[in-house]
């Protein structure tokens, strides 16, 4: 496959809260459209924000690990396990392991940013648990810095996050100018949004929002400008259950 880029006009988009919420979805469910379909155990990912606050009213989930990320501003959520609201600050993030089932609510702030991702954690093993969730503070994530890297890892890499969908790493990775030549496994998939900064990847240039989907490559070059970050997942290629979609067959 090598080096896919998809484009914000590309992905999928949608609404929320009467279009006080607005996305663009890297992947979308199959009726939001968008050039990117699920793979591995990366279901569904929606870049969701709101300049005046808005509400996604209570719904449930059921199966699916939920995770949400906060990019700029804050959100609060509620669940029916807990009931009662809290709030995450930009970099902070959430896991709902929503089991055999749970309701949720999220309010967006007014100028405030997240990340809505889907995984699938082997749905036959997951709908027979209990859901669980766990928030984590932006200061607990595992941070490290090297040859003009840094890192900022939530799961994997001594991230404190834990799932249950298998082989996955997810980091916020900042670049200092200059070129970088990146080591790969091939037997994984790297999937990187453009948070903000200036880069090209194997000689095209990359601009805000553009979506990275590399597969089937041992290494490729990155060319950064001025300081660039990141928004890292890293899957296996090959799973050890059937997914979701794969049992649905869509």
């Amino acid at each position: 496959m090598g080096v896919k880029i998809t484009s914000k006009e590309g992905q999928a988009s949608g609404v929320f809260a009467g279009g006080a919420i607005l996305e663009n979805k890297p992947i979308g469910f199959p009726q939001d459209g968008g050039d990117q379909k699920p793979y591995s155990n990366l279901f569904y990912w929606a870049n969701a924000w709101s300049d005046k606050g808005g509400l996604i009213g209570e719904h449930p989930h059921k199966m699916f690990e939920i995770m949400s990320f906060v990019i700029e501003g804050e959100i609060q959520h509620y669940d029916s396990k807990f009931d009662r609201w809290l709030s995450l600050n930009k970099g902070d993030a959430q896991i709902i392991r929503s089991g055999n089932g749970i309701t949720h609510a999220e309010r967006l702030m007014p100028g405030s940013r997240i990340f809505q991702i889907w995984f699938d954690p082997n749905i036959k093993e997951s709908m027979l648990k209990e859901a669980t969730y766990d928030d984590c503070k932006s200061a607990d994530m595992n941070y490290v810095e090297e040859e003009g890297v840094s890192y900022k890892n939530y799961v994997g890499n001594g991230g404190p996050i834990e799932m249950d969908s298998e082989g996955v790493e997810i980091k916020e990775v900042i670049f200092q100018k200059g070129n970088h030549q990146l080591k790969l496994d091939d037997n994984k998939i790297y999937s990187l949004y453009l948070l903000n900064g200036e880069a090209s990847i194997d000689g095209e240039g990359l601009l805000e929002h553009d979506f990275i989907n590399i597969e089937d490559q041992k290494e490729f070059s990155l060319v950064v400008n001025s300081e660039t970050r990141f928004f890292e997942i890293i899957a296996p290629k090959q799973l050890t259950y059937k997914t979701y979609r794969e049992l649905v067959n869509y």
